[in-house]
């Protein structure tokens, strides 16, 4: 125990991400690279420890509330790994952590964050329950099938015959450009 407090003590933070709905919280550790990845989830923390560029890397998060760390998800990507946290009680929290004010490696993930009205319409965020692996078993991390040599985009179908200099409404309103002086 003494020796894991020191190798987390050396370990360099990494870059952590987060957004919510009103049963999870997503986050993302940002890491490219990272292998002997470990995740413990506890009924309100999470603990994080990988190597990147033989670098070592750890985290350890207080969240505000309560989390069912049994139901809790995470999966490796290459440049990242995601995390689905369920919450123990539904709602928005205020804030990720206990800790009061701004953590320097904590920032919003903008790009999957979803408002409370937004979600009551049905928004995911970019949120794929798809990339997470159940559990961390690595499964299904295979390469990306059905890119090989990009075929099937020949003409890029779906145009519906539109020819470059093709009259578009859009611009029948616009006034006549001004020469330069």
């Amino acid at each position: 125990m003494a020796q894991q407090q020191q190798q987390q003590q050396q370990a360099l933070t990494p870059q952590v991400l987060w957004a919510q709905r009103k049963d999870r919280v997503l986050l993302t550790i940002n890491l490219a690279g990272v292998t002997k990845e470990q995740l413990t989830f506890g009924s309100n923390t999470l603990a994080f420890s990988g190597t990147a560029q033989d670098k070592q890397y750890a985290v350890n998060l207080e969240f505000l509330h309560d989390i069912v760390p049994e139901e809790c998800r995470w999966g490796c990507h290459g440049r990242d790994v995601k995390v689905n946290l369920i919450k123990k009680e539904e709602g928005h929290w205020e804030r990720l952590l206990k800790t009061e004010g701004k953590v320097w490696f904590v920032k919003a993930d903008w790009n999957r964050w979803v408002d409370e009205d937004e979600e009551e319409e049905g928004n995911e965020g970019g949120f794929d329950p798809s990339e997470l692996n159940m559990g961390g078993m690595m499964g299904g991390m295979g390469g990306m099938g059905g890119m090989g040599g990009m075929g099937g985009m020949g003409g890029m179908g779906g145009m519906g015959g539109f020819q470059p200099g093709d009259d578009d409404d859009d611009d029948d309103d616009m006034p006549p450009l001004e020469e330069a002086q």
